[in-house]
């Protein structure tokens, strides 16, 4: 038996999900379908619906108040906000505070028991600081980002606002499914336009 994906195929392209760089690195190389004729790589949207499962399942073991959400390109903010609004998670959109992870001195202090990376290449002192304190990674990747340090990969293009106004909307459906706190037959009441810069 086939499971459903979790929006209609058109959905995702229309929003460009699919759609990477023209760089292909070798971790992001078991999510990319081909090449198309302007040299841009195509991600296999079966691969990025199953992946937004297996992040959303993950994510939903941990409470709202553990998870922190990381955005540093400008037109990621509105998704990560109404993401982290919606579930209830921390977020820091721009630059990145450092040691807000590991330095207890500080003010901004947190320790969340995840973090959700929405670019990894931007995002990379995020990365760093979770790397130090072990804490998992949850990352968007386009087809040009390195894995290393990342646990869960989503692959995806995190460079466009409809794609990550998408991304992110299904993993806050998903997430509250997951946790109970909406019925599997209800989207957020919020549209996924909200979600777009």
């Amino acid at each position: 038996m086939v499971s459903e994906n979790l929006v209609e195929i058109d959905k995702y392209l229309s929003a460009g999900v699919h759609i990477g760089t023209k760089i292909k690195t070798k971790s992001m190389a078991p999510f990319i379908y081909k090449v198309n004729p302007a040299g841009l790589t195509i991600m296999n949207v079966q691969k990025i619906d199953e992946r937004i499962k297996i992040a959303a399942k993950f994510l939903s073991k941990y409470n709202p108040k553990e998870i922190l959400v990381i955005g540093r390109r400008e037109n990621s903010w509105k998704a990560v906000k109404q993401f982290s609004k919606i579930i209830g998670a921390k977020y820091f959109t721009g630059r990145y505070p450092a040691g807000i992870l590991t330095n207890p001195n500080l003010e901004t202090f947190t320790e969340p028991k995840v973090i959700v990376i929405t670019d990894p290449w931007p995002d990379k002192n995020a990365i760093n600081d979770a790397v130090k304190i072990g804490v998992p990674i949850v990352a968007l990747c386009d087809s040009n980002n390195t894995t290393r340090a990342v646990d869960i990969i989503i692959p995806c293009n995190n460079k466009g606002a409809k794609s990550l106004g998408l991304v992110y909307w299904i993993l806050a459906n998903e997430y509250l499914h997951n946790r109970g706190d909406l019925p599997k037959t209800k989207d957020i009441a919020i549209p996924v336009e909200e979600f777009v810069e």
